[in-house]
């Protein structure tokens, strides 16, 4: 087998034990903490043993949704220590959401997949030693993320325990944190606590440069969405997290019918094209098909948009960061965590995975379709009528509605 094909074949745990021998007990735990150094056995330790870290490095490679949901730790860890040099490792497929991020000095970006060749993980490993932090947070909790933390040389990594610290990273990362709380960014944050910081508020300030904003405004203005209108996102990472398109679209149309709303179907690649082709086809003129956006225009776009409906997806996240309203639709994962954060949005799950072992991106399809397009009109309704009567909507609402059922 090639160097390079050797993360493709065996599990992440499966090599760490490849390359350790095996105890007189065949206890590998204890051999993978000797082998790691004196520093990788020290998990009783809490606290960080200094005040002002120098450099910092934050892990969080991809994917969309979650490197939204760990904005709010770079902003916490920069107001915490505002000298300090902030830097994020990334994938190149989610490094555009942060540059020009206040929080952070530099990203380093690495393409997908840079575990399966020994010259891409030199080559990292150089460029992390040349950043030299003191400390790195490991905000994925997996065996790529904790090992990228080992390498840069930090003699404090922060990581999570128990569950959370999955695939052998809990043994890369020698400050580990059991998180408690239900959402994922409180659980990010979280992470705070070996330097003893708890209770911080959650701000993503996602940045917006000027092309970004020119180019929404110039989209919308083409397309007569001057005012009020709601974007419709029908894509998803994952298969079981889909919802109909006639579903969508009946939502589209009930929404121009009851609030004068009109919607912007948007979508990424061919795949979610040609759905959000049909959710527009469906809605007799209630939806706009959206053109290709960039991660930046579409975060521009949902900035500007009353009301934002879709599955656990980055998208939807990326909307609840620039506080849009969200309508969030879950079936697999479970909306307490991974739902769109802040009690203005609202995630609806009628059923889930829970007490069963079916992983999730097997899920059965019947998880999206228990909600009903009633549930998710009734959702829209709940936060329309409150922008209504905070006078933050134009449009009117007709008192007299049905809402519509699912077939």
């Amino acid at each position: 087998m090639s160097p390079t094909g050797v993360y493709s074949f065996i599990k992440p745990e499966t090599l760490l034990k490849l390359l350790l021998p095996r105890t007189a007990e065949n206890r590998y735990d204890s051999a993978i903490g000797n082998f790691l150094s004196k520093e990788a056995r020290m998990f009783s330790r809490k606290i960080v043993p200094f005040t002002q870290p120098k450099r910092i490095l934050i892990v969080r490679f991809s994917a969309i949704g979650d490197v939204v949901h760990g904005l709010p730790f770079a902003v916490a860890l920069r107001t915490r220590f505002p000298h300090a040099e902030i830097a994020w490792l990334v994938e190149s497929k989610t490094a555009s959401l942060l540059h020009g991020h206040w929080a952070l000095d530099r990203l380093i970006i690495v393409r997908k997949g840079w575990m399966k060749s020994w010259a891409e993980v030199g080559l990292m490993r150089k460029r992390l030693h040349a950043f030299a932090p003191d400390v790195t947070i490991d905000l994925q909790g997996l065996f790529k993320s904790s090992f990228a933390a080992w390498l840069s040389g930090a003699k404090y990594r922060i990581g999570f325990g128990g569950p959370d610290g999955r695939e052998g990273s809990r043994w890369l990362n020698n400050y580990r944190v059991v998180p408690t709380e239900d959402h994922v960014i409180d659980r990010n944050l979280q992470l705070l606590e070996p330097f003893g910081v708890a209770g911080c508020s959650v701000d993503f300030d996602l940045p917006e440069c000027e092309m970004d904003r020119r180019s929404a405004k110039n989209l919308l203005r083409r397309e007569g969405l001057d005012g009020d209108f709601a974007i419709i996102n029908v894509g998803a990472g994952w298969k079981a997290k889909l919802w109909r398109e006639d579903r969508y679209a009946a939502v589209a149309k009930y929404l121009l019918e009851q609030w004068n709303l009109p919607s912007l179907v948007v979508w990424a690649g061919s795949e979610e094209r040609t759905m959000a082709e049909a959710v527009v086809q469906g809605t007799d003129g209630a939806a706009i098909l959206a053109p290709p956006t960039t991660l930046n225009e579409l975060t521009a776009l949902s900035r500007r948009a009353t009301l934002f409906i879709g599955s656990d997806t980055g998208p939807l996240h990326i909307a609840a960061a620039v506080g849009t309203r969200c309508v969030g639709l879950y079936g697999p994962m479970p909306a307490k965590r991974n739902g769109p954060y802040g009690a203005q949005n609202r995630s609806l799950q009628i059923r889930s995975l829970e007490g069963t072992k079916i992983s999730p991106h097997r899920a059965p399809r019947d998880l999206m379709d228990a909600i009903g397009v009633e549930f998710v009109c009734d959702a829209c309704d709940t936060i329309l009528t409150e922008l209504t009567e905070r006078n933050e909507m134009t449009t009117p609402f007709r008192e007299s509605r049905e809402l519509p059922r699912a077939a």
